[in-house]
């Protein structure tokens, strides 16, 4: 099965080399028939893809010590749920997982992709066979991991502990469907520059595959966030670690190219903008890899590989950035500019909402690559953390905050922004209510929970607002209102709810940051602490064995009017194998908040280091991007969507023919 596997991925790469080459020559000379190539291709690399990492999971899963990648990675001992994620929990399997994807979205596009023009089609197809190709590359040559070890070891090294845990089976799949999904946008773009011509026709093929790359890389990073919230022990959800920049920077290119896409569609403006955020988008999502796997980082979320696998990629950024930057300098000029409209209007909110998310990315950019590029020039090291982002990325984000509910209500090519204000008076005055009931009762001393609180209501009221506005309310008797509320389109459903869980997560981050408590002490069994009105009763350590692990689980009863109120427990798990201590910290959700605690280290006299923290709201941070991925979920569903641009009349199979 290995050695099928590992068959498969070489199939995998030559076809991909067909994909490139005969589709696109067909492209070139208007051969029909050398164009319908690239779909079967794509289908058949997808399939044999898939054929490679199903080997390599059956490996994993039956503890197959002959493969390095499985030896390195893997443990007989381990749960069968850590062996099947442990597939993907590492360099080389997670690069397979990547190829993978890429291919299913190839395959997709393969698919349904029957209303596409024919020379769109297969140049989409080529590029995305060349971004293949490449990786498929990469992999054989460098990161190879159906490997033989001879003899086989008898038994393996364990998969890193942090990651044997349920995230493991969510983030990085998502992770992937979002970074690898922008490359369906990129592949579109490259095609529209090869082709010379682009047209609203071009955003509505193309927004569907953003929206679905915008809503994965949605989840996977609030995923991630929540598996280092609660694995980890630290207490916290975002530390502006250069990994969790680099999937945050696609992210943030991705919201401003699904904007600038919608203008394009709706408007015909904003093409040339909108091919070069596509291209931006997945070129930071290859940057995200390199910086992941090139070993110029360390991190509990970057794998430590050696410097030719940053070298390979490297080079497969320069080719893939570098060229479509070129492509896109030489292309431009001829292609059309758009339509005009008015500065105050829908396409006027939009293009301000990009110029904030794009000079956003630059921020965390600079921050990021900055002490790299600082080490490698001179050798001197520097820390760029939250004092830097908090003090640069968030004075931009507080405008573009501000304006987010006024982009709904505005008409398009020309608005009226009274009327809109007018209109979002009620969302205002409930703001105001919120900053001040924050100032006066909760926290009087801290200007920036009152504005914080006071803009994640605004964000909320101002969602609702457009619902309400475009059903009528207040304006139309309750029936029609609510016939009106059922017949909106989809998007506007989908607008909406992105827009309301971005104001949820906001006030989960301002709750958490500014009306949070912690409290750092030791306590000894049958100790009780109190923290923000909760009693936490410590009933003490009792050593317990897993399976490929022991650990010593600290009890602690949550008590409330003097009656047990549930238990919370944490842990300290030693794994032998890999000689590595982990914290499994203790959550106990009350309503929308959370007491967390972490076990730090034991004393002679029998004594433990407890971290305890009160996080009011904190779970609105994640379910924000719930809320968020729904909205995406719900424009996805929109008719006009669903159906695509009109495909052209088909001609008489004689006229195709080419002539012989």
């Amino acid at each position: 099965m290995v050695e099928t596997g590992h068959f498969a991925l070489v199939l995998a790469f030559a076809l991909s080399l067909v994909q490139i080459l005969i589709p696109l020559v067909g492209a070139r000379t208007g051969n029909q028939r050398l164009m319908a190539v690239g779909g079967p291709v794509t289908v058949t690399g997808f399939a044999l893809t898939a054929l490679s990492f199903a080997a390599l999971a059956s490996a994993y899963a039956g503890s197959d010590f002959s493969v390095a990648s499985v030896w390195e990675n893997s443990h007989s001992l381990q749960p069968m749920i850590y062996k099947i994620t442990g597939t993907w929990g590492n360099h080389e399997g997670s690069m397979l997982l990547w190829v993978l994807i890429l291919t299913f979205f190839g395959a997709l596009v393969a698919v349904f992709g029957n209303n596409l023009p024919a020379t769109l089609k297969a140049n989409v197809l080529a590029v995305q066979g060349m971004i293949g190709a490449a990786f498929f590359l990469f992999i054989l040559a460098t990161s190879n991991p159906f490997i033989r070890l001879n003899p086989a070891p008898i038994e393996g090294r364990d998969l890193n502990p942090v990651l044997q845990d349920l995230g493991l089976a969510i983030h990085p799949p998502m992770l992937y469907l979002g970074y690898v999904g922008f490359s369906i946008c990129f592949s579109f773009s490259v095609a529209a520059l090869i082709e010379g011509r682009i047209d609203a026709s071009w955003a509505r093929w193309v927004r569907p595959w953003t929206l679905v790359a915008w809503m994965f890389l949605t989840g996977g990073i609030a995923m991630g966030s929540y598996w280092a919230y609660y694995e980890l022990g630290w207490g916290g959800f975002w530390f502006w670690d250069p990994v969790e920049n680099a999937s945050f920077m696609p992210w943030l290119a991705g919201t401003a190219l699904l904007h600038s896409a919608i203008v394009m569609e709706k408007r015909s403006a904003l093409k040339i903008w909108t091919l070069l955020l596509a291209i931006l988008t997945f070129s930071l999502s290859l940057l995200g890899t390199f910086l992941v796997r090139s070993g110029v980082l360390t991190s509990v979320h970057a794998f430590a590989t050696d410097p030719a696998r940053g070298v390979f990629i490297l080079c497969i950024l320069t080719l893939f950035i570098g060229g479509s930057l070129t492509l896109f300098a030489l292309r431009a000029s001829t292609l059309t500019a758009g339509g005009l409209f008015h500065p105050i209007s829908r396409e006027g909110a939009l293009v301000l909402n990009n110029l904030f998310l794009t000079t956003a990315t630059a921020t965390v950019l600079v921050g990021t690559l900055y002490p790299l590029a600082l080490e490698a020039l001179t050798g001197g090291k520097i820390s760029v953390g939250a004092p830097f982002f908090d003090l640069t990325f968030g004075p931009l984000m507080l405008p573009l905050l501000a304006i987010v509910p006024f982009g709904p209500l505005l008409a398009w090519k020309r608005g009226d922004v009274i009327a809109a204000s007018q209109r979002l008076m009620a969302a205002f005055a409930v703001a105001i209510a919120a900053m001040l009931v924050t100032g006066l009762f909760i926290d009087g001393a801290s200007v920036f929970a009152a504005l914080g609180v006071g803009l994640a209501v605004w964000l909320v009221a101002g969602a609702l607002t457009d619902l309400a506005v475009k059903s009528g309310v207040g304006s139309v008797v309750p029936s029609v209102m609510l016939r009106r509320f059922i017949g909106l389109p989809r998007s506007v459903f989908g607008t909406a709810l992105a827009h309301l869980g971005l104001g949820l997560t906001l006030l989960g981050i301002v709750g958490t940051l500014c009306f949070g408590t912690e409290k750092i002490l030791t306590m000894k069994p049958g100790e009780t602490v109190e923290l923000s009105g909760h009693s936490v009763h410590f009933e003490g350590l009792f050593p317990q064995k897993g399976p490929n692990f022991t650990e010593d689980r600290g009890r602690f009863v949550l008590i409330s009017n003097g009656i047990a109120d549930g238990e919370i427990t944490s842990a300290k798990r030693f794994y032998p194998v890999r000689q590595t201590v982990t914290t499994e910290s203790g959550i106990r959700t009350l309503g929308l908040s959370q007491l967390y605690l972490s076990l730090g280290d034991e004393n002679k006299d029998g004594s433990v280091v407890v971290r305890l923290w009160w996080k009011p709201l904190v779970t609105l941070i994640w379910g924000g991007g719930l809320v968020m991925m729904a909205g995406a979920a719900m424009s996805l569903l929109d008719r006009r969507l669903r159906i695509g641009a009109p495909a052209k009349r088909r001609k008489p199979a004689a006229a195709l023919a080419s002539p012989t």
